[in-house]
């Protein structure tokens, strides 16, 4: 069964401020940041928030956050692999300019040399 078959209430997230708020998704509105009005960013359920002090997990964060990944899933299996840190998103970038994947592809991908389901290797 699904964890969220209740009402829960989402991550919001501004990284500007590296902050996060949960807040109603209800209604279809901007949710302004409290501390400095800049929007924010719905980021899912399942969102770890990392600490204030810790600049490349939030960048990190802020990288895989506008690549379109977010942390939503129903609570079974999780939103699956997201970088922590800014040498993994660097690293998938990387790959994905060698091998021509999209940022959002290669950045959901536990080791971004794997290939997907489908994809025949050489």
């Amino acid at each position: 069964m699904c964890r969220y078959a209740t009402p829960y209430k989402p991550h919001f997230v501004c990284l500007v401020c590296r902050s996060s708020f949960k807040q109603n998704p209800l209604p279809p509105r901007e949710h302004p940041c409290p501390r400095c009005r800049t929007p924010m960013i719905n980021a899912g359920f399942d969102l770890a928030i990392p600490r204030r002090r810790d600049k490349g997990a939030w960048e990190a964060l802020g990288a895989a956050l506008h690549a379109g990944l977010t942390f939503h899933s129903c609570g079974c299996g999780g939103p699956g692999y997201r970088p922590r840190s800014t040498a993994e998103v660097r690293s998938r970038r990387r790959t994905a300019k060698r091998r021509g994947l999209p940022d959002q592809r290669a950045l959901k991908r536990y080791d971004p040399w794997d290939p997907e389901p489908g994809e025949e290797s050489a």
